[in-house]
């Protein structure tokens, strides 16, 4: 058991929200109770997680997207009002962690995809540093495209270069593919992200640099699993992930 405010000054310590500028608030969005004992993590603070995580008793619930974005419509209307009230109702906490959960160079987004494809990133590149690049073994498109869908368990869009051997593999989870034009630059040979737009595909064929949109929850549920792990290990929390499907 641990209390709110240490969970909340724990997270803190290790995400460094401060070094950021986000497009929401950073940590405690919602306050619950004041003593918690079991946390749920999970990718987005939607009604069907946050009704999974009353269904397991959760004191609290650690997420990468929250319920607050710079710019959206402030009222408590609709959706936002049936998130906020199961919330209040069971009086859980609700934290999360943005971009400092992308960046972080060991349980970030990044890091731990970067960890089940067997890379270690040797650099950073784009806004704030976000993107990460490695060396790995030659491979090609299709291989490293196998391995994607093997992980993720959904097929990736993929986006041919010039079919060079894939020495240098940026990555950015989420919605990066705006990163694709600074993975050109820091010399990557293959780029991967969560979506793709328009553009991308133009770029992959004028430079002949690859491009995979493996898509945006998949590649972006393990960065809140490596966080849980460390508060079980640290703070002796019971914690348990769960995934909500999501096909984007």
């Amino acid at each position: 058991m641990t209390d709110r405010t240490a969970l909340e000054r724990q997270l803190n310590q290790w995400l460094e929200p401060g070094r950021f500028k986000d497009y929401g608030p950073n940590g405690l969005q919602v306050e619950g109770r004041a003593e918690v004992n079991r946390l749920v993590c999970g990718v987005t603070a939607s009604l069907a997680l946050i009704d999974a995580a009353i269904e397991a008793g959760a004191d609290a619930i650690l997420v990468h997207h929250g319920l607050f974005w710079r710019g959206q419509d402030g009222r408590v209307t609709g959706w936002m009002k049936q998130r906020l009230a199961r919330l209040i109702q069971h009086d859980i906490n609700l934290f999360a962690y943005h971009l400092p959960l992308d960046a972080h160079a060991e349980l970030g987004n990044n890091a731990q995809l970067g960890k089940r494809l067997g890379w270690t990133a040797d650099g950073r590149f784009g806004e704030q540093d976000l993107g990460f690049i490695a060396s790995t073994a030659p491979t090609t498109l299709a291989g490293l495209a196998a391995q994607l869908r093997t992980l993720t368990g959904r097929e990736p869009v993929l986006a041919e270069g010039d079919g060079r051997p894939l020495r240098r593999v940026a990555w950015c989870t989420g919605g990066a593919q705006g990163y694709f034009e600074a993975a050109i630059a820091a010399g990557a040979d293959v780029f991967i992200t969560g979506e793709i737009s328009e553009p991308q595909a133009h770029y992959a064929r004028e430079t002949g640099v690859a491009f995979i949109a493996a898509g945006h929850h998949a590649t972006e549920r393990y960065g809140v699993q490596g966080v849980g792990e460390r508060v079980a290990a640290e703070l002796g929390l019971e914690v348990r992930f769960i995934d909500v499907p999501n096909p984007a």
